[in-house]
């Protein structure tokens, strides 16, 4: 049973980081900075609950906000390039946190000794839950409770304006421009948002693992990140979980004996989806209204009536 529970966490906080890069797709950016804005927010939320005696919801959304700020001062001069070049930047910023925590030692006298990053050892002793009497089953129902959560908060976003503005931007951004949308805010913004939920996945996973190090945050892990909505769509939120649940627990867990040859059945996926539904798994929309529907203009057209008044 244990290893279920494990499971179901490891795709809750999965589910969250796909989320987060689900945000930056959604305007047409392929960003790979989603595993150092995890990083961030692992070591930000371990730092305060093991070395400053945080409460664990005050380090989850500190956590959050500082990975959201690095993300918001990566979106902007991340919008002076597009394609293959955003791609290899985010990639670098990514290798660039990697390493910065690979060579970051701040440690400080703990109960029972020292406590905090060790480097290339890595930050051990996060053991919030433990040494507050936290079952299993409780560390699960908060993070499901937290991917419902942003789940729901993504929902009436891709409901309201910002998410119009997002499509209109992904679909066509000289179409969105001409008709008065502002390309920074909306990509910034997404930027910001998928950094604070990416930041918010790394808190939990520093907290359920009880030990990070620099190895944790590969580009591995920031292609998994953009690989579950695409996989999944863009078009519906429950196509990410449904990539995660498959991805890893399905692809990860349940082919464990496959050992490496699972790296290229991964890679197959993906090939193939993009073959029989380069929508995704669940192209079709599911939780949206014939109000957000509404057709995004292609060049020469106008946008949606709500992106005209932003």
């Amino acid at each position: 049973m244990d290893f279920y529970l494990g499971l179901a966490q490891v795709i809750g906080v999965h589910t969250l980081l796909g989320l987060s890069a689900w945000c930056v797709l959604h305007t047409g950016q392929v960003s790979l900075a989603q595993g150092g804005f995890f990083a961030i927010g692992a070591y930000a939320a371990g730092m305060l609950t093991v070395m400053a005696g945080w409460p664990l919801p005050w380090a989850l959304a500190v956590g959050a906000l500082v990975s959201a700020g690095v993300a918001v001062a990566v979106g902007f001069p991340a919008l002076r390039v597009k394609g293959l070049m955003l791609v290899v930047a985010t990639t670098a910023f990514a290798e660039i946190v990697r390493l910065v925590f690979f060579n970051f030692k701040w440690r400080v006298q703990g109960p029972d000794g020292p406590v905090g990053p060790d480097g290339g050892l890595g930050f051990g002793g996060i053991r919030y839950f433990q040494s507050n009497g936290w079952t299993a089953w409780d560390v699960l129902a908060l993070i499901w409770s937290l991917v419902a959560g942003v789940m729901l908060v993504l929902w009436w976003l891709d409901r309201s304006r910002i998410g119009t503005l997002w499509r209109a931007v992904g679909e066509d951004e000289v179409a969105a421009q001409s008709a008065g949308v502002d390309l920074t805010a909306a990509k910034v913004s997404a930027f910001g948002i998928g950094g604070a939920i990416a930041g918010l996945a790394g808190g939990l996973f520093s907290h359920t693992t009880t030990h990070i190090e620099h190895s944790n945050f590969t580009i591995l892990l920031a292609t998994f990140a953009i690989a579950y909505p695409i996989l999944g769509g863009l078009k519906s939120l429950a196509g990410t979980l449904l990539a995660v649940v498959f991805i890893q627990g399905v692809l990860i867990e349940g082919l464990r004996f496959l050992g490496d040859w699972r790296s290229l059945l991964f890679g197959a996926l993906i090939v193939v989806v993009m073959l029989v539904r380069p929508g995704g798994m669940l192209s079709a929309p599911l939780w949206r209204s014939s109000a957000s529907r509404r057709p995004v203009a292609r060049a020469g057209r106008t946008v949606d009536a709500e992106a005209r008044h932003a």
